[in-house]
């Protein structure tokens, strides 16, 4: 018997067959709908809701009726009843298939495409690639002087001084191209030893990439290997959201889901595939010329990207498959590439410092190495390296994805729209706001012209929203709202007080208690990972703090500072470097001598587990108060129970 049914989306109008029982987002992911899902489908983030549309669609040859999804659970009818406005509508994580369903995903629970920044800061690298192209001509073959093809070339490459052989892959098409070509040809060898390309003779544009596998986005970066100019960059999010927001998400979607490691490796290396094919052909370039790709990215997207089960790294004591820096052909892993393309992926430093975190060492090394040093890449799980005099440790923290907009009640991605700078006046609390895609402040009247609404509130924005509150004295130090600061303000909805952030009537923007409650855990546990590494190094202050990555290219080193994220750190030291893990995996790709020396340097890295430090809880404890608040602490009423007379 056939229990598949027809599971049609709208507006993407894509169809999916599937079983009796299992959820609409499932499908959604299996179908490739990007419904967002922070919590990878645990009913915790509430943010997949979804519109069953009931009655005939000839469209689609389907006919919903309400009987064809589960009933509403307890965890729909509890948020239904706390906000009115999803009354009709379904969580996608919650909604089991009965029958054959139209589905509707309207605009707030589309997974949009991110407003991504990443690019690559001007730099100047050293140059010293791993591809030699060399010009040869083949001395022509007689009776009595007739060596073998491969023979003839490599005699041809030992007079210019390579010593090399020559790759079996390469075999089969060999002698056509020198009957073809006369003899002449262009030959690219890799390391000064192997051959691993052969072409007509003529001037061709060799390329390599640089690749961060961040867990929200995917960057590449590719370059002329023979000038090292940078020649093309693209960026997109990462398919593997559809499964989780965060790393333990997909973690736990891994352990919950069988082949569930699979689907998460088939994601990225198909996205990586398309983006690398869109390069090569805005290029006009064949897919044999992209000869070299460098990859970073964190210990979980490492071990996906190899096809290594991220399971181990979801578990004390977070033990990975290995460390060492990895080099593998393109056709060992199946990607639609040239088959000798070599696919290099940086050392790990340990279980949650990635080779990401070790990009961006290389590229600020002779920083760290000549001065007290901090560098922070603020994510989801927070990488943290400290040097001084020559020793450098890392550690990582659990910061959780409120500094990216998730768990915030008016959270979405860096996308168009979406608020990243706020601003309270401190005397009359009027509130200005700029957003992303638009140049000029909400008070100013281009904004006004524009009439571009306001959809949410990114990372940056909701930490500038939170200093600013607490600044002007709408939250106290220890983070609740002051509602007489401004009681025309604050509302509750249920239990739930809220801040109006921006009036839009029904698409108004409100910060809530919880918030500002995600943002203090999570800054908590940055400055406690923090000051676990300068009791370490005996530290009390810095000379320099970077701040590396996407969301750290986007802070205000103001707010950063009175934020409390650093302990001790004031604006004038704080320093953005953009995404620095691209900027060393470029630099690995373009000189291979840095390889050695990263390989090296990760090798005397200290590597501090917080979880396991006995300090790690008071210093979050400590690190939880808005210092910049000029209100301590208020009084709470508290209204006690009298005791029943016995």
């Amino acid at each position: 018997m056939n229990n598949k049914r027809q599971i049609c989306f709208t507006p993407s109008g894509l169809k999916h067959k599937a079983d009796t029982g299992i959820t609409i987002l499932k499908v959604a992911q299996d179908a490739g709908v990007a419904i967002r899902s922070l919590c990878g489908g645990y009913g915790q983030c509430h943010q997949c809701w979804i519109e069953v549309s009931e009655g005939k669609h000839p469209k689609f040859g389907v006919d919903c009726i309400a009987e064809n999804s589960g009933e509403l659970t307890q965890i729909e009818k509890q948020l239904i009843k706390d906000n009115p406005q999803y009354k009709g509508m379904r969580l996608a994580c919650q909604t089991s298939i009965e029958g054959d369903l139209v589905i509707d995903v309207p605009e707030g629970s589309q997974e949009h495409k991110a407003y991504i920044s990443k690019k690559n800061i001007s730099q100047d690298y050293t140059l010293s690639t791993a591809i030699q192209l060399i010009d040869c001509k083949l001395e022509e073959s007689t009776l009595d002087e007739n060596p073998s093809s491969t023979e003839n070339l490599l005699a041809q490459l030992e007079k210019q001084g390579i010593h090399a052989t020559f790759d079996f892959s390469l075999l089969s098409s060999l002698q056509g191209l020198i009957h073809n070509n006369k003899g002449e040809l262009s030959v690219a060898v890799r390391d000064s030893k192997t051959v691993v390309a052969v072409y007509p003779k003529a001037e061709h544009q060799i390329i390599g990439a640089a690749v961060d596998i961040g867990s929200t986005t995917l960057a590449i970066y590719v370059y002329d290997l023979k000038t090292g100019k940078l020649i093309f960059e693209s960026s997109a999010m990462n398919p593997q959201i559809r499964y989780g927001e965060d790393l333990m998400s997909r973690v736990s979607y891994v352990m919950m889901n069988k082949d569930g490691d699979k689907k998460l490796t088939k994601a990225v290396r198909s996205k990586l595939t398309e983006m690398f094919h869109e390069s090569c052909e805005k290029l006009n370039l064949d897919l044999d010329k992209l000869l070299e790709i460098v990859l970073v990215g964190n210990p979980i997207m490492h071990h996906i990207f190899f096809g290594i089960s991220p399971v181990e790294l979801g578990q004390a004591p977070f033990t990975v498959a290995t460390r060492e820096w990895m080099d593998v052909d393109a056709q060992a892993l199946g990607f639609d590439l040239y088959p000798k393309t070599r696919l290099s992926f940086l050392p790990l430093i340990a279980g949650h410092v990635g080779a990401d975190t070790a990009a961006a060492y290389l590229s600020q090394m002779h920083i760290m190495h000549s001065q007290t040093t901090l560098l922070v890449d603020i994510g989801t799980n927070a990488e943290i390296m400290l040097s001084k005099n020559g020793n450098v440790y890392a550690t990582s923290s659990p910061t959780g994805p409120a500094f990216e907009g998730a768990e915030i009640s008016s959270g979405v991605r860096a996308t168009h729209g979406a608020i990243e700078r706020v601003r309270i006046d401190k005397d009359n609390l009027s509130i200005s706001f700029k957003v992303i895609g638009i140049n000029s402040w909400s008070d100013e009247e281009e904004f006004k012209s524009s009439k571009q609404d306001a959809i949410g509130i990114c990372g940056s924005g909701i930490i500038e929203a939170i200093v600013s509150l607490a600044e002007a004295g709408i939250i106290d130090q220890t983070g609740l709202f002051v509602e007489s600061s401004a009681p025309e303000r604050f509302s509750k909805v249920g239990n739930t007080t809220r801040f109006l952030l921006v009036d839009q009537g029904d698409k108004s923007i409100y910060i809530e208690q919880v918030d500002i409650r995600s943002i203090q855990l999570a800054k908590a546990a940055l400055s406690a990972g923090v000051s676990l590494l300068m009791d370490y190094l005996d530290c009390t202050e810095f000379d320099q703090v970077l701040l590396a990555g996407a969301f750290g290219a986007h802070l205000d080193a103001r707010y950063v500072a009175m934020l409390d994220i650093i302990p001790s750190a004031t604006e004038e030291i704080i320093t953005t470097v953009g995404n620095a893990a691209g900027i060393g995996a470029s630099a690995a790709l373009l000189d291979v001598g840095k390889r050695q020396k990263i390989i090296d340097a990760v090798s005397n890295v200290v590597k501090i587990e917080s979880a396991n430090e006995p300090k790690f809880q008071q210093y979050f404890v400590d690190a939880m108060k808005f210092s910049v608040s000029p209100i301590k602490e208020q009084k709470v009423n508290k209204k006690r129970r009298r005791r029943a007379a016995s």
